[in-house]
């Protein structure tokens, strides 16, 4: 029994201290880009018979870590320590453009990558930056990424962009900040894919 009481004083202590004077244990917020579903595709024409993969997009190492990340000079990178991304943004981001090229109707299959040379061509993405920004006047958020398509039997590159956009915060918190990323990242993603040809490279 005594040990029983010993073992419950040290959780109570251990507790107390976590928890400070009078405080409050503080747990992370999560968020998650919810990016808009483009419309359904339109019947690929009959001589479309080309397949396209797509890879998980890259990202700098810190754009990996989980927290939220938000400039307060251009050289200066500083992290949300509560404020958290549910699920990586690399991996929203390449489920988007999947659906986009899917709804673009330039291919007759689109995919995941899975490594194989089974398909005519790859779409290779970076996530370039996708950060808050205080080191202007008023809060900003800025998505910037680049995109190039392979064609599989050349190694030949048939396609590539970058888009950066920087879009005002009218909602001064980090769900203002979200929110407007979410809409940032939906223009970048456009604009990304508004240049893919149908079909890119078709010459062979």
């Amino acid at each position: 029994m005594k040990k029983v009481l010993n073992a419950l004083a040290l959780m109570l202590a251990i507790v107390t201290a976590l928890t400070g004077c009078g405080g409050k244990l503080r747990y992370p917020a999560y968020y998650t880009l919810n990016l808009p579903a483009p419309p359904d595709p339109p019947p690929a024409p009959e001589k479309v018979r080309t397949s396209i993969a797509v890879r998980e997009f890259q990202s700098p190492p810190y754009l990996r870590q989980g927290p939220i990340v938000y400039r307060t000079t251009p050289e200066e990178v500083g992290f949300y320590e509560y404020r958290r991304w549910a699920a990586d943004p690399r991996t929203l981001v390449t489920s988007a453009v999947i659906d986009h090229l899917r709804a673009g109707g330039q291919f007759s299959t689109v995919s995941t990558y899975d490594g194989r040379p089974n398909n005519d061509y790859v779409f290779s993405g970076k996530l370039e930056r996708l950060e808050e920004v205080d080191y202007e006047s008023g809060v900003k958020v800025e998505v910037a990424m680049s995109a190039q398509i392979t064609k599989v039997a050349t190694g030949a590159t048939v396609w590539s962009n970058a888009v950066s956009e920087t879009d005002t915060v009218s909602q001064r918190n980090v769900r203002g900040v979200v929110s407007q990323m979410n809409r940032t990242m939906e223009l970048s993603i456009n604009k990304l894919l508004a240049t893919v040809p149908a079909p890119p490279g078709s010459e062979r």
